[in-house]
């Protein structure tokens, strides 16, 4: 089984460009519990709930057996968030994170447009995220490939990274 990550800070076309590859190589699309989690509140988000996200997270993305998984959002994304938010991240994050679940984390970078969404909350810190997540994923040995451009250009650089990695 190889499983994708598709990363990166707020509003930097992760899910579209998931939705995209999962298409392009009719694998399985594993979205982003997070967002499915935080819609569901009735109350502002603590940092316990992250905690509840990644578990979420995790049994969505350990549900499927397909040999090739798209997955919207990695571990890293919870560890960078709550560090930032909160100044700390849960062992059961760091647990998670130090965890092999993914052959390659394609990277979007934050160079297009910021979309607004009721669940976004730093436009003007995307750049110094993105620069979070390419610290935390060179530090962790994370195989990644960073991910840029138009939409079109996005989508080829990543399924080319992925046809790579299917090819080893």
């Amino acid at each position: 089984m190889i499983r994708i990550a598709v990363t990166g800070p707020e509003s930097c076309g992760k899910t579209t460009l998931a939705e995209a590859l999962a298409r392009h190589f009719s694998a399985p699309f594993i979205p982003e519990f997070a967002r499915e989690y935080l819609l569901s509140l009735s109350r502002p988000y603590n940092q316990d709930d992250l905690d509840q996200i990644t578990e979420g997270h995790l049994k969505s993305i350990s549900a499927s057996t397909a040999p090739l998984q798209i997955v919207d959002t990695d571990f890293v994304v919870m560890k960078v968030w709550s560090k930032y938010k909160y100044g700390n991240c849960s062992e059961f994050i760091h647990e998670q994170v130090k965890a092999n679940y993914f052959d390659l984390h394609l990277l979007c970078s934050p160079d297009i447009p910021w979309e607004e969404d009721e669940l976004r909350e730093h436009p003007e810190d995307r750049e110094k995220l993105f620069e979070i997540y390419v610290d935390q994923l060179t530090r962790l040995k994370k195989p990644f490939v960073v991910i840029k451009g138009t939409e079109k250009d996005r989508l080829q650089q990543a399924i080319s990274a992925i046809q790579a990695l299917l090819l080893e």
